[in-house]
């Protein structure tokens, strides 16, 4: 089936030239120009992959973002014209899987979506069923229980998580991260990993404050706690 991208850009300029480009690599791309175009369109016709413009008229990227989220695990690309912590933060911390800066090139906008369709699913589980106290991890299926209690993950999210759980105990660096997870060529962004725990924790851990599971290994990374 073709790939379907919606690409929510008030700036018509800046929507044309993206949705060439990802026209050149033979997606499909709908368009909106404000946030409430950008529901309506998500409602009619569900994308494999949104862009969203932090900047918009009306509702804004990160609300359309948290409207997104509240009802698909749908994998979310937030474009802002600054890289300052603040604006990178609040984008994933409302559900977005990654960012991009303005101006971008083509092939780097390219090369982030086909690393976000390939993250699915992790590829070849070692381990049908992963079970961590209360917690239990289904790699096949795609799903994590809490208690019994099935948890809704992004995809990222779910990735991260199994990427932890197939190897418990061991410590992983942001870097190490970076690579297995997200899957391509980041420089030292810790950023993305940082949220994305953060908010794994908010949904796996009884008390996200006192984490059980998810651990911090302070100047190292991350690690599962077996």
């Amino acid at each position: 089936m073709t790939t379907r991208i919606l690409a929510v850009e008030d700036d018509e300029r800046i929507r044309t030239a993206v949705r060439l480009a990802l026209e050149d690599e033979g997606w499909i791309v709908d368009e909106a120009a404000s946030g409430e175009e950008g529901v309506i369109q998500f409602a009619r016709q569900p994308a494999d992959v949104v862009l969203i413009d932090i900047m918009l008229p009306g509702i804004d990227g990160f609300e359309l973002c948290r409207s997104i989220r509240r009802t698909s695990d749908v994998p979310i690309v937030m474009v802002t014209a600054r890289a300052d912590t603040h604006d990178v933060v609040a984008g994933l911390e409302a559900g977005a899987d990654d960012y991009l800066t303005k101006p971008f090139a083509p092939k780097e906008l390219s090369a982030r979506i086909r690393a976000l369709l390939r993250r699915a699913r992790p590829a070849n589980p070692a381990h049908p069923r992963l079970v961590f106290g209360d917690l239990e991890i289904i790699p096949d299926e795609g799903k994590v229980l809490r208690a019994g209690e099935e948890l809704h993950l992004t995809k990222t999210e779910f990735r991260l998580l199994c990427e932890l759980a197939q190897n418990p105990g061991r410590v992983f660096s942001r870097e190490q991260l970076l690579d297995h997870v997200w899957g391509y060529g980041y420089f030292g962004d810790g950023r993305l990993v940082d949220v994305h725990i953060r908010r794994l924790r908010t949904k796996v851990e009884a008390d996200a404050a006192n984490p059980r599971h998810v651990v911090t290994v302070r100047g190292l990374g991350y690690r599962l706690q077996p």
